[in-house]
């Protein structure tokens, strides 16, 4: 019984989003309300806030579906691979599947749904509030093998760089190019912006260095 609840609620939820980001493509977030996608996905609005928080949480659980996966990087590398090594190779493997995540994706559907969420206010600083909570597991993962300092600063500088490089790729693909043309540049620019987090400035070119790897 307990792995067909499991099942049922799984499907609310993902009928919930559906509707939810439907109606949000069709006509605006600010437009729509939470009333609306209750309706639409046949529940009532109190159902609707059991699976979802927020109204933005509506929008953001596609990226929260990635919550924590820099800190199982981390802590699933190899015993011979850096956690920065492990990171940038996790980020790569993501270009090369075009996952969204990576903002490599010109699916007009995930083209139009980083452009809402990029361009929309509240779901902008909700976003960061997931940020924020990865950053917390990333540093965690990060302090079994560094100081209560380093951890940190190297956590906020990874998701930093992940968070600029998804952008840029969004904006390179809302111009126009496609996720084929975008690649290679896409590939370069996340080996330069580990290269700055592992060696500074300086050295960003470089393709080691004495920093942590």
């Amino acid at each position: 019984m307990t792995g067909l609840r499991h099942i049922k609620r799984q499907r609310i939820h993902e009928a919930i989003s559906m509707a939810a980001i439907t109606l949000f493509l069709e006509r605006g977030f600010g437009e729509v309300s939470v009333a609306e996608v209750a309706a639409a996905a046949e529940v009532s609005k109190p159902t609707l806030f059991k699976y979802f928080a927020t109204k933005e949480d509506l929008v953001l659980h596609r990226i929260a579906d990635h919550q924590g996966e820099a800190a199982r990087v981390v802590r699933r590398r190899g015993p011979e691979e850096g956690p920065l090594d492990a990171l940038e190779r996790h980020f790569l493997a993501g270009l090369e599947r075009r996952d969204p995540v990576t903002g490599l994706n010109d699916h007009a559907e995930v083209l139009a749904y980083h452009h809402m969420v990029f361009s929309t206010p509240s779901l902008a600083a909700r976003l960061f509030h997931y940020m924020a909570m990865d950053e917390e597991a990333l540093a965690e993962a990060l302090a079994e093998g560094a100081d209560d300092l380093t951890a940190p600063l190297l956590a906020g500088e990874v998701l930093a760089v992940q968070r600029v490089l998804a952008r840029r790729n969004w904006r390179r693909l809302a111009g126009g190019e496609t996720a084929a043309q975008a690649y290679p540049e896409a590939v370069r620019a996340a080996r330069h912006a580990f290269a700055l987090v592992r060696n500074g400035p300086g050295d960003a070119g470089a393709s080691g260095g004495a920093a942590p790897r």
